[in-house]
């Protein structure tokens, strides 16, 4: 079965840091990219991070120099290293990949920044 299973997210106070996970199932082939987007109550689902499988990576300007995406090929996962987090980051984070599935989403994960 075709699944991305996506972990790390919570509860933060503004300034503090979180990572997230999402590993793609051993089913799925042939990703040739993989990233993260999210969506926050009553805003449009927006991109936050991406990277190809050469390594290049693209950045939602709201999170540029803040967060960072990196993958571990092994596993079929990438993950995403969120610091300086403030409120406005607050939203569901959603694993996105591209592969020979076609697109395919996670469930989401939630994070609040909160003081």
């Amino acid at each position: 079965q075709a699944q991305l299973v996506e972990s790390g997210g919570g509860l933060v106070q503004p300034g503090e840091s979180l990572r997230l996970s999402c590993t793609a199932s051993r089913s799925i082939t042939g990703v040739t990219a993989m990233g993260w987007y999210r969506q926050a109550p009553g805003k449009e689902r927006e991109l936050v991070a991406s990277i190809l499988m050469n390594g290049s990576t693209n950045y939602g300007d709201s999170v540029k120099g803040r967060f960072t995406i990196y993958r571990e090929k092994a596993r079929n996962t990438v993950n995403l290293l969120m610091n300086s987090l403030e409120p406005e980051d607050t939203a569901v984070y959603y694993c996105k990949t591209w592969s020979s599935w076609g697109v395919l989403w996670g469930q989401g994960t939630q994070v609040t920044v909160s003081s």
